[in-house]
């Protein structure tokens, strides 16, 4: 048995937040508890049970990111399986969902199968995505039904954009038979010179073509067509332009018209923390698809994520090496890490702003990530596995020393709020805070 006492619980799953005392038995939630003599009971007799005391912290689900990179197979020398999960962990995710762009990419069952064989070697609890097009070449659909059977929880080909209407019309049509996510990189490559850095101020800072906004805006608005017509779980992926959130605002309730619930948005920790500004500041360190924007979209996307219109915070863990990122801003690769950052960069941006409550935080990184993708995760209710993730919000944090095996950060040094003491899978402490 384990006991988690003194700590504000926090489910948004079940509408709950307050001091209250957790039991864990047999890796599982068995009670949670605000009776205060019911706790000091228990505690009391313990008889040697595990108990920790989580005075000062936030006892919540555990962190759960379904947009994430670890580079395994074929790009281990940035990140792998094994490093991926221990920077989550020590982010206090206890699930990720990851992208299927390896090489060879997660199109056939042997990769698949790879993946997430390796992947039950770690502390992690990993899934992945397959591709949504056989070698991402968007030309041919994968084998989804084949693929759904042996493991893969939803369909991606992030990194490149499917550019074929019809074909993505077939594509929506088959996961909405199969019940599963389709998640979608948006960026028409036609409109694009020089990808990573915002056509306006930045790319003209570097005297680069750069990422018009109207590259996402384009494709948002052609696949929430599609998807409506269809009633496909379509999820945006990391949504950044102020236009973009319109656009899935307008789509959900004509959605919710229907009866449905089908259309969803992703925001990533750095697309609501920093703006092109960033790319003069930090060069290659910013630099990502879809590159930072304006402030006036920075805005757009955290009252994206306050009216639910963003329903779900991931982080697009990129790793990439220090050789790589030394290169030119065109010639070197973009993305940053952001597992062991996310949970910081939210509390310090938008809970200490102000901008929403911790309960909704957790939400969009734990509750409605899972609910999206039907993981076993995202909630502390009486027999649901023990996943749980024990913060200080208050604590502050200097951003280094990362257990990702790439240290590609904007954040490097930065002084955040919010510190994980704990991440607890099925009622064991995987990761604890140095004391």
């Amino acid at each position: 048995m384990m006991i988690i006492k003194n700590g504000i619980v926090t489910d948004p799953a079940n509408g709950i937040q307050k001091q209250a005392t957790v039991i864990i038995q047999e890796g599982r939630i068995n009670k949670i508890t605000d009776d205060l003599n019911e706790a000091d009971k228990i505690t009391e007799n313990n008889n040697g049970h595990h108990v920790i005391d989580a005075s000062g912290c936030i006892v919540a689900p555990g962190l759960v990111d379904v947009h994430v990179h670890f580079r395994d197979p074929g790009f281990t020398y940035k990140e792998d399986i094994e490093t991926g999960a221990k920077a989550a962990l020590k982010g206090g995710y206890t699930s990720v969902v990851l992208m299927a762009n390896t090489k060879p990419p997660v199109d056939n069952i042997d990769t698949l199968t790879y993946v997430i064989e390796k992947g039950k070697k770690t502390n992690l609890k990993v899934y992945t995505c397959a591709t949504v097009t056989k070698g991402m070449a968007g030309k041919e659909l994968t084998d989804m039904k084949a693929l759904m059977a042996k493991g893969a929880v939803g369909f991606t080909d992030d990194g490149i954009p499917i550019m074929d209407a019809v074909l993505m019309e077939h594509a929506m049509e088959a996961v909405s038979a199969l019940g599963v996510p389709i998640s979608l990189h948006e960026e028409n490559p036609a409109l694009i010179s020089n990808n990573g850095v915002n056509r306006g101020r930045a790319s003209e800072h570097f005297g680069i073509g750069g990422s018009p906004r109207e590259a996402e805006i384009s494709l948002i608005e052609r696949d929430l067509e599609i998807a409506l017509r269809t009633g496909a779980v379509l999820n945006i992926q990391h949504i950044s332009t102020k236009e973009g959130v319109a656009l899935v605002r307008q789509a959900k309730q004509r959605a919710a018209e229907k009866g449905r619930n089908n259309i969803h948005a992703e925001a990533t920790p750095h697309h609501f923390s920093l703006t092109e500004e960033a790319v003069l500041a930090y060069g290659t360190l910013a630099k990502m698809n879809p590159p930072l924007r304006e402030e006036a979209d920075r805005q757009a996307v955290i009252e994206g994520l306050r009216d639910g219109t963003i329903d779900l915070i991931a982080t697009d863990h990129a790793p990439h090496s220090e050789e790589e990122k030394k290169r030119r801003i065109t010639e070197a690769p973009s993305g940053i890490i952001g597992l062991e950052t996310a949970l910081p960069l939210g509390i310090t941006n938008l809970v200490d702003a102000q901008q929403f409550p911790m309960d909704m935080l957790i939400d969009r990184m734990s509750t409605a990530p899972a609910r999206m993708y039907n993981l076993p995760a995202g909630t502390l209710s009486e027999g649901a596995a023990a996943d749980i993730v024990i913060f200080d919000a208050k604590a502050v944090q200097t951003v280094g020393g990362f257990a990702s095996k790439s240290s590609n950060s904007p954040f490097t040094g930065q002084k955040l709020n919010g510190v994980v003491k704990y991440t607890i899978v099925d009622g064991t402490v995987v990761y604890q805070a140095e004391s």
